[in-house]
């Protein structure tokens, strides 16, 4: 069976691994704080705190914006649900802005639309989450001045975008953003089995992250020297990474610059080989870690019926959250037009030459 994505483990991580499984830590190490300060150095950051899971961070960094009951974050349909589940557990009001036709992200033109309607009408959103859908970052520069005008947050869900670039520099930097978060799920650019990040140039957001990812305790040795004295503060969380899954995302953190340029070969050798189907669009201003490889092909059911028959796997991403039975949202074209017809083809570091030949070669006869 050749698969849509999956991890690429070597003895290096397993060595490291296992050496944290002989020390003395598991838990809340010297590895965590490792981690966290290799992925702000790569992405150019200045903070970044690790946590259980892409969905925890997005919550926490919701959160730690001040999105609460009532507020209104808008995102794009194109994504996971748990781009908006999260913003749901902070009793935020969820809208949508329709995708652009050729890079699948979230609409800059729409979006601006959208906010001129919204100011009128005097219901402007707290909170704008662009998701970097398959590793190509969205144009952050624009979505950036946009927040300047309406006063909005910006949170990138950079969950498919890790080692991805955005004119010339690596997504996670915050450039153009308050923060950007991970994910380290096993299909992602890098695996901590579960995990995620939060990244940020902000030390008071860092230093809510922080607070709220450990049960809103601190221990603050000014107020009581005793060493067992902790104070909860805030309600928060066991959000936390293990010192075991840092250690696994250390080593693979040491690879990333290698899985982005293989992703970035097969992504190529796609590009170059398939035909009759509508090949995914790169923007000038991007370097994409190419997560996915979508295509969009007539017959979608079809197709993906047959090459699984075939031992070839792929998958769609997404069905749109709006027209999912909990959000029941209003329609988007793009979106619903796009959702028709895309199919994610194996894209995964060890997927060999002859596997994508497999695949190439089965998907031409199908769709011939």
């Amino acid at each position: 069976m050749i698969f849509y994505g999956k991890q690429s483990i070597n003895q290096n991580d397993i060595n490291a691994v296992v050496n944290v499984l002989k020390s003395d830590f598991l838990t809340q190490g010297p590895k965590v704080s490792e981690f966290e300060n290799d992925l702000a150095s790569y992405c150019g950051s200045k903070y970044s705190k690790v946590v259980s899971n892409g969905t925890t961070a997005l919550h926490l960094a919701y959160l730690a914006i001040g999105l609460k009951h009532g507020d209104i974050m808008w995102t794009t349909p194109n994504t996971f649900v748990a781009t908006t589940n999260a913003a749901l557990y902070c009793g935020a009001i969820v809208d949508f802005v329709d995708i652009d036709v050729k890079t699948y992200n979230l609409s800059t033109a729409s979006l601006k639309e959208k906010l001129i309607q919204a100011k009128k009408d005097g219901n402007l959103p707290k909170l704008v989450v662009p998701v970097h859908f398959a590793g190509q970052s969205c144009e952050m520069k624009d979505i950036w001045e946009l927040s300047k005008e309406y006063g909005f947050k910006v949170i990138e869900d950079a969950c498919h975008a890790l080692g991805g670039e955005y004119q010339d520099k690596k997504v996670g930097g915050c450039e153009f953003s308050d923060m950007a978060i991970f994910s380290f799920h096993p299909v992602k650019m890098i695996t901590t089995g579960e995990g995620g990040a939060i990244m940020t140039n902000n030390e008071t957001l860092d230093s809510r992250v922080a607070l709220l990812r450990s049960h809103g305790i601190v221990k603050d040795k000014s107020k009581n020297n005793d060493d067992w004295h902790y104070e909860q503060q805030e309600l928060g969380f066991n959000y936390r990474l293990t010192d075991i899954q840092a250690a696994l995302g250390i080593s693979q953190l040491k690879r990333l610059d290698l899985f982005v340029e293989k992703r970035r070969e097969i992504a190529m050798r796609y590009l170059n080989e398939l035909k009759y189907v509508e090949l995914p669009y790169q923007h000038p201003d991007t370097k994409s870690s190419w997560h996915l490889f979508v295509i969009k092909v007539k017959h979608r059911k079809k197709v993906f019926n047959e090459l699984k028959k075939r031992g070839i796997t792929t998958q769609v991403h997404y069905i749109p959250v709006n027209k999912q039975p909990y959000y029941k949202g209003t329609a988007l074209e793009n979106s619903e037009n796009y959702y028709k017809e895309c199919l994610s083809l194996p894209i995964y570091v060890d997927l060999t030459m002859k596997e994508q030949d497999t695949v190439i070669n089965n998907l031409g006869e199908i769709n011939d």
